[in-house]
């Protein structure tokens, strides 16, 4: 697709912004319609034809105009999914955003990225690991990608500000978190990149960092895990790694420290053991074809706008299959495609349609649940 007119980028933004609908369902509509236009056209009947008890509305075209103004005040960019300073690792990923607020140098997407991410409460010794592993990264002429988060995050942004950094938030891309980062935001910001699918302005809450983890693991060819506990948000981006078909390598410790347990448990489980720089760059030397190339079976750009409608009875046979199989806990659409054994096209539309109707809730990572609506029947 070619690059997007200010009036479409402003109907992406509005399709997007319209409540219920996520990157996977908006990649659906888009491909079912043709331009995100059509399907924000479409919405009113879409919604009464799929029963859905509250007519679904559109996202304020006003508010999708102020995003975007306040993002050119801010020197931000808004860059679609399907242009060419659209990062290609993220845009293989089936729920890439299909807008992303950036700031700093797009010029960083198309080196090889590496995710360096670990605990907040780092010990000294992990904070001194991260910042090795980041120089001797960047040294190597690849990027390093993380969360702007305390501990870990910070030390590899900062060794590797001279090199590349690309710093992935949760929040607007505006918004310096934690307060102690700022002077670390503002050297991204004008060296490297920082990178958020939410509005400028917008403050993070605890559902923000699952989305924002996908992006990480999404950036990048790999992911090493440097100190965290059994149960942390960085085992949360490693999940979403090995689900994007990434590579996950950590860095071994002290079965005595707590902070270490998560990264050990992965190392067990088959994670690549990382000491130094050279055993990451090993490994991405030998992946057989690059993550930009394997694209996504969600989506197809090159069939926007020729799909065929599915047959009914079948759609309704599926739908009704998946409303059996899906609960209130999450559950990943690979794992939906083995379940149901149908073609993937036509688990799409019916997810679709149970999105639509209010039956079905899009989660971070490609997951799908039973909406909460739902619980009412």
């Amino acid at each position: 697709m070619p690059a997007l007119n200010d009036s479409q980028k402003l109907d992406w933004l509005q399709l997007i912004r319209t409540p219920s609908i996520g990157p996977i369902t908006f990649h659906r509509l888009l491909a079912k319609y043709g331009s995100a236009a059509d399907a924000l056209s479409a919405l009113p009947a879409l919604s009464n034809k799929a029963g859905r008890r509250t007519p679904l509305r559109a996202g304020d075209r006003s508010k999708a105009k102020s995003e975007i103004a306040n993002a050119e005040r801010h020197g931000a960019r808004v860059i679609a999914s399907c242009e060419d300073d659209y990062p290609n690792a993220l845009k293989a990923i089936p729920d890439c955003p299909p807008l992303l607020f950036v700031r700093g140098h797009t010029a960083l997407f198309e080196k090889p990225s590496v995710a360096i991410i670990g605990a907040r409460n780092a010990s000294g010794v992990g904070r001194k690991i991260a910042r090795q592993l980041a120089s001797d990264l960047g040294a190597a002429d690849v990027v390093v990608t993380s969360g702007l988060a305390r501990g870990i995050d910070g030390a590899a942004h900062d060794a590797a500000l001279a090199t590349g950094t690309i710093a992935v938030v949760a929040g607007g891309a505006d918004v310096i978190y934690p307060p102690e980062h700022d002077k670390l935001t503002a050297r991204i910001a004008k060296e490297g990149a920082i990178i958020s699918e939410q509005p400028m302005g917008y403050r993070p809450t605890g559902r923000d960092f699952p989305k924002r983890n996908r992006l990480i693991s999404g950036l990048s060819r790999g992911v090493i895990v440097v100190e965290a506990a059994a149960r942390s948000g960085t085992l949360i981006t490693s999940r979403f790694a090995l689900e994007q078909g990434r590579e996950v390598f950590a860095v071994p410790g002290s079965p005595l420290d707590p902070r270490c347990q998560g990264a050990n448990g992965l190392i067990r489980n088959g994670a690549t053991l990382v000491e130094t720089a050279e055993d990451v760059l090993q490994v991405l030397a030998e992946q057989n074809r690059s993550i930009a190339d394997q694209g996504s079976d969600w989506f197809d750009w090159d069939g926007v706008g020729q799909m065929e409608e599915p047959d009914p009875a079948k759609l309704l046979s599926l739908r009704k299959q998946l409303l059996e199989l899906l609960s209130f806990t999450p559950l990943h659409r690979d794992e939906i495609l083995r379940e149901v054994d149908a073609p993937t096209g036509l688990v799409a539309d019916a997810l679709l349609d149970l999105v639509l109707m209010g039956e079905a809730e899009e989660h971070a990572g490609g997951r799908f649940s039973l909406s909460a609506d739902a619980s009412s029947d």
